[in-house]
């Protein structure tokens, strides 16, 4: 398991509990600082946890840190709704405890005004319950789109390499060819100044007859002549 996931299941803890803690503000009036403690704690923690994983996105690859910033960018969002709802409690409870301190309520209307505030802490625990598992969505669905993004961008890598190995082996080829093309033309050469010897050799050889012929005709001729003059 990644550090960042490990970042991830302890921001999902933290937002439990904060969400729990904050359903039992008004439930129990001696619980109520220290539920306030653990609940202040526990949001610093979060915001601290939000910060170690921005510092650990920027390690990541371009398409894992976007789809990582999405998920911290719906996290903080989620943080900042909670602070929120705190703050309203904390003020609906102050609200409430000066309203106590001036009225003398009967025995029976404590007994009814307990009721109605259990039946108010049981729809807030069951509106936090469903806004835990709204966020519990979103965050799978968000790990799901960066599965998907991840796969797909690993596809896009291994048609790259096989791309490369492609173009690697073309070259490979267009190489061999041009060195097949530069031992032709050696040969080509070689060949021609081959012929080009002979041709000089043949000529040499027709001149050498040529005057071979002339001198064996002109010693052929030339004591007939000489002894026609005299």
């Amino acid at each position: 398991m990644s550090l960042l996931e490990q970042y991830e299941q302890q921001y999902a803890a933290l937002i439990a509990e904060i969400t729990a803690h904050i359903g039992r503000l008004q439930q129990n009036a001696t619980e109520r600082n220290e539920l306030c403690t653990k609940i202040d704690a526990s949001l610093s923690e979060a915001q601290e946890l939000l910060e170690q994983m921005g510092l650990e996105v920027r390690e990541l690859n371009p398409l894992q840190r976007s789809t990582f910033n999405s998920k911290i960018q719906v996290a903080q969002a989620e943080l900042k709704r909670l602070q929120a709802e705190y703050k309203q409690t904390k003020d609906r409870i102050r609200s409430k405890t000066n309203n106590f301190t001036t009225l003398d309520l009967a025995g029976s209307g404590d007994y009814y005004e307990d009721v109605a505030i259990t039946n108010d802490q049981r729809q807030r625990l069951l509106d936090n319950s469903e806004r835990i598992e709204r966020t519990g969505n979103r965050l799978n669905e968000g790990y799901r789109v960066a599965i998907e993004t991840e796969a797909l961008g690993a596809q896009v890598l291994n048609d790259l390499h096989h791309q490369r190995e492609t173009l690697q082996g073309a070259r490979a080829r267009l190489m061999e060819t041009n060195a097949d093309l530069g031992r032709a033309s050696r040969t080509l050469n070689s060949m021609m100044l081959r012929a080009l010897r002979e041709k000089v050799v043949l000529y040499g050889v027709g001149v050498c007859f040529v005057v071979a012929v002339g001198v064996s005709l002109y010693l052929t001729f030339a004591p007939s002549s000489t002894a026609a003059t005299s």
